[in-house]
């Protein structure tokens, strides 16, 4: 996938971003949840960026649990002074060099894994994040990044339309599913706490619903699944009646958000990134992901699992224009973005 054509095309688009790249050039990066989709974009284009006409020189350190999988995933970094594998787990104390950013990623991101393992779901979001910004803040680092998510909102109260970056919503402590957004709700206050106490500094993005090439082929979130189903060319399984209506995002412009918080937000500041384009109900998605590859929408009722996994929440747009004064602008809609994903993966798959 990392070889494919239009891949390599959303990976260099993005590393020629108008941005302060000089913040980045001879400093070192540390990426945990590297193999994720959104780390494993960035890696490439940080490592595009790296061996362009004027290199950065930008160390990134890949941060992860299994080191076979990790060597799969960025094995062709390896021979690359600028690239480095650290092993290593988030809920234990970060042991890795010097970094003068840090990005902190690692966490479960899909329904199953919120229901099957909602002890780890937890604790990378709080006590890894904790032993993330220690290290940062033991070790100097200029900047330490949060990777928080749409569902620190919780459901809408039905008074507005968008989520901007103050908004709060409801949601039930007493859950199993709550571990996920009650985690990221603390773990974005672990880094004001670190403001305050260590002056660190720390910004936080807050990611909706992310899509694209790099998927893990282990995800159940339903635009993964749906998009698994377009691939195969299979009718797509509804498990519900798709009224939910999020707000979505192809994974370079996930990433170009990234970048635009990591080089130019402000210190204690969160940030949607999202952009309305983007917004679609779950049965609409359904359809034009069935459509574009010939079947239809069949709808199941989901299994035990599934459903302790499921968000409750019906309406989760996010209002992305705070970042937006920053100078960021999604490059691909809801359409061309699940289109791409679907043509890249079907090719890959034949190779």
């Amino acid at each position: 996938m990392i070889d494919h054509p239009a891949y390599c095309e959303d990976v260099r688009r993005t590393a020629q971003l108008d941005l302060p790249w000089e913040k980045l050039q001879d400093s070192s990066i540390l990426i945990t949840g590297a193999a994720g989709m959104i780390g494993s974009f960035l890696i490439d284009t940080l490592m595009e960026k790296n061996s362009g006409p004027e290199p950065l020189h930008c160390r990134v350190m890949a941060m992860g649990r299994n080191p076979e999988r990790m060597k799969k995933r960025f094995g062709a970094y390896q021979v690359s002074s600028d690239f480095q594998f650290v092993a290593g787990d988030v809920n234990e104390p970060v042991r890795a060099p010097h970094a003068d950013f840090v990005f902190h990623a690692a966490s479960n991101t899909h329904p199953v894994a919120y229901a099957t393992d909602p002890i780890g779901t937890i604790t990378a979001n709080i006590i890894g994040t904790n032993n993330m910004l220690v290290y940062a803040a033991d070790t100097g680092a200029e900047r330490f990044m949060f990777a928080s998510s749409n569902e620190v909102y919780g459901e809408n109260r039905g008074d507005v339309e968008l989520f901007d970056e103050s908004y709060c919503g409801y949601i039930d402590c007493n859950t199993l599913r709550a571990g996920y957004p009650e985690g990221k709700r603390c773990g974005e206050a672990l880094c004001q706490a670190y403001i305050r106490q260590k002056g660190l500094d720390c910004v936080i993005a807050r990611f909706t619903r992310s899509y694209g090439p790099s998927v893990k082929p282990d995800d159940t979130k339903a635009i993964s699944q749906f998009i698994r189903k377009g691939v195969l060319g299979e009718d797509v399984v509804l498990k519900s009646a798709g009224k939910q209506y999020y707000s979505y995002s192809y994974v370079s412009d996930t990433v170009s958000g990234l970048l635009h918080i990591l080089l130019l937000g402000k210190c204690g500041e969160a940030y949607n990134v999202a952009d309305e384009h983007s917004d679609i109900t779950l049965r609409e998605l359904a359809e034009i992901i069935a459509s574009h590859a010939g079947r239809r929408v069949i709808f199941e009722v989901p299994d035990e699992i599934e459903s302790a996994g499921y968000s409750r929440a019906t309406k989760a747009r996010l209002d992305g224009s705070k970042l937006k004064k920053l100078g960021w602008q999604a490059y691909y809609d809801i359409r061309t973005g699940i289109f791409r994903t679907i043509d890249i993966l079907k090719e890959v798959e034949k190779s």
